[in-house]
Protein backbone atom coordinates (compact mmCIF):
# COMPACT_ATOMS: atom_id res chain seq x y z
CA UNK A 1 0.00 0.00 0.00
CA UNK A 2 2.82 2.30 0.58
CA UNK A 3 4.25 1.21 -2.68
CA UNK A 4 1.04 2.97 -4.21
CA UNK A 5 0.50 5.97 -2.00
CA UNK A 6 4.46 6.98 -2.97
CA UNK A 7 3.97 6.64 -6.42
CA UNK A 8 0.49 8.26 -7.25
CA UNK A 9 1.36 11.23 -7.11
CA UNK A 10 3.36 10.60 -10.75
CA UNK A 11 0.97 7.96 -11.58
CA UNK A 12 -1.55 10.58 -12.25
CA UNK A 13 1.33 13.26 -13.73
CA UNK A 14 2.14 10.56 -16.25
CA UNK A 15 -1.71 10.97 -17.85
CA UNK A 16 -1.19 14.86 -18.29
CA UNK A 17 -0.22 14.79 -21.99
CA UNK A 18 2.62 14.04 -23.28
CA UNK A 19 4.93 15.92 -20.88
CA UNK A 20 3.39 14.69 -17.75
CA UNK A 21 5.17 11.28 -19.24
CA UNK A 22 8.23 12.92 -19.21
CA UNK A 23 7.72 14.76 -15.67
CA UNK A 24 7.01 11.69 -14.36
CA UNK A 25 9.27 10.20 -15.35
CA UNK A 26 11.94 12.55 -13.95
CA UNK A 27 9.91 12.04 -10.40
CA UNK A 28 10.21 8.85 -10.22
CA UNK A 29 14.11 8.65 -11.96
CA UNK A 30 16.47 7.53 -9.18
CA UNK A 31 17.50 4.52 -7.06
CA UNK A 32 14.52 3.80 -5.46
CA UNK A 33 12.01 3.94 -8.48
CA UNK A 34 8.00 3.09 -7.46
CA UNK A 35 6.96 0.57 -9.96
CA UNK A 36 3.71 1.63 -9.40
CA UNK A 37 4.32 4.72 -10.99
CA UNK A 38 6.29 3.08 -13.90
CA UNK A 39 3.73 0.86 -14.62
CA UNK A 40 1.15 3.89 -14.90
CA UNK A 41 4.08 5.99 -16.69
CA UNK A 42 4.40 3.05 -19.43
CA UNK A 43 0.27 3.29 -19.99
CA UNK A 44 0.24 7.07 -20.13
CA UNK A 45 3.65 7.04 -22.82
CA UNK A 46 1.62 4.20 -24.90
CA UNK A 47 -1.55 6.59 -24.93
CA UNK A 48 0.09 9.60 -26.00
CA UNK A 49 2.08 7.74 -28.93
CA UNK A 50 -1.20 6.26 -30.01
CA UNK A 51 -2.74 9.27 -29.64
CA UNK A 52 0.14 10.99 -31.86
CA UNK A 53 -0.19 7.94 -34.47
CA UNK A 54 -3.59 8.08 -35.14
CA UNK A 55 -3.83 11.30 -35.46
CA UNK A 56 -1.22 11.87 -37.81
CA UNK A 57 -2.95 8.94 -40.19
CA UNK A 58 -6.43 10.49 -39.21
CA UNK A 59 -5.31 13.92 -40.09
CA UNK A 60 -5.26 12.93 -44.03
CA UNK A 61 -9.09 12.02 -44.20
CA UNK A 62 -11.28 14.56 -44.05
CA UNK A 63 -14.18 12.77 -42.18
CA UNK A 64 -15.37 14.30 -39.37
CA UNK A 65 -16.89 10.70 -37.89
CA UNK A 66 -13.30 9.29 -38.32
CA UNK A 67 -11.87 12.20 -36.08
CA UNK A 68 -15.01 11.60 -33.46
CA UNK A 69 -14.65 7.73 -33.66
CA UNK A 70 -10.26 8.29 -32.25
CA UNK A 71 -11.29 11.08 -29.84
CA UNK A 72 -14.20 8.89 -28.22
CA UNK A 73 -12.26 5.84 -28.88
CA UNK A 74 -8.62 7.74 -27.25
CA UNK A 75 -11.15 9.78 -24.49
CA UNK A 76 -12.92 6.26 -22.96
CA UNK A 77 -8.68 4.35 -22.54
CA UNK A 78 -7.75 7.63 -20.73
CA UNK A 79 -10.69 8.39 -18.29
CA UNK A 80 -10.30 4.86 -17.61
CA UNK A 81 -6.62 4.80 -17.07
CA UNK A 82 -6.56 8.16 -14.96
CA UNK A 83 -9.22 6.88 -12.92
CA UNK A 84 -7.26 3.36 -12.35
CA UNK A 85 -4.11 5.30 -11.33
CA UNK A 86 -6.50 7.63 -8.90
CA UNK A 87 -8.23 4.56 -7.33
CA UNK A 88 -4.75 2.95 -6.60
CA UNK A 89 -5.35 -0.10 -9.25
CA UNK A 90 -2.63 -1.16 -11.80
CA UNK A 91 -5.25 -2.64 -14.35
CA UNK A 92 -3.59 -2.22 -17.87
CA UNK A 93 -5.82 -0.58 -20.31
CA UNK A 94 -8.16 -2.58 -22.52
CA UNK A 95 -6.92 -3.89 -25.66
CA UNK A 96 -3.59 -2.11 -25.56
CA UNK A 97 -2.33 -1.87 -22.15
CA UNK A 98 -0.55 -5.36 -22.35
CA UNK A 99 0.99 -4.31 -25.05
CA UNK A 100 1.95 -1.44 -24.07
CA UNK A 101 3.52 -2.78 -21.02
CA UNK A 102 5.64 -5.30 -22.96
CA UNK A 103 6.86 -2.18 -25.34
CA UNK A 104 7.93 0.04 -23.14
CA UNK A 105 9.23 -2.80 -20.13
CA UNK A 106 12.30 -1.17 -20.37
CA UNK A 107 11.30 2.31 -18.33
CA UNK A 108 11.07 1.42 -14.76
Amino acid sequence: MDNIEQGKTAAITSYILIIGVFIAMSMNSGEDKNSYASFHIRQALGLSITFISLGLIISNFDNPMISISMWVFLSVLWTYAIFSAINGETKPIPLLGGFFQKAFKSIS
